[in-house]
């Protein structure tokens, strides 16, 4: 889960020598709603793919069987929340919390997966993906 941070975190810090820009608040200020739209409709449309394909892999994952698949579908579960994390950066407030939950249940079944016996339900991310899908409707 670290390695997911670490990757999300990885490039947001300024460059050396650099220096925050002074920006007018006025421009800023009428034109980041449409800028903040945009973002959140990308990061939507993106974070929605990530999501299905991730599914995809899951599917041919879960074909190979426990123990070695449970392993297999762990790792890409853990792929997936990285993926959310990435695609997430940028969006808006609700977008960017509703894929925060989306994240952490993607990372809880990838735990879920490390130590199951049976298939665990995804249930908690099937909410938390309406929940995404609410989002990014307002947005």
């Amino acid at each position: 889960m670290a390695f997911a941070a670490a990757i999300a975190m990885a490039g947001c810090d300024a460059q050396p020598g650099s220096e925050p820009s002074a920006a007018s608040p006025a421009p800023a200020a009428s034109s980041a709603a449409p800028a903040a739209d945009a973002a959140a409709s990308k990061a939507c449309a993106d974070i929605k793919k990530a999501v299905k394909d991730n599914a995809d892999k899951i599917a041919v994952a879960e074909k190979i069987g426990p123990p070695a698949g449970h392993i297999a579908v762990s790792a890409q579960w853990t792929a997936g929340s990285a993926s959310v994390i990435a695609f997430s950066i940028g969006a808006n407030g609700p977008v960017g919390a509703a894929a925060d939950k989306v994240q952490q249940e993607m990372a809880a079944l990838a735990d879920a997966y490390d130590s199951a016996t049976a298939k665990p339900g995804k249930e908690k991310l099937e909410a938390a993906l309406k929940e995404l899908d609410a989002a990014c409707s307002a947005s």
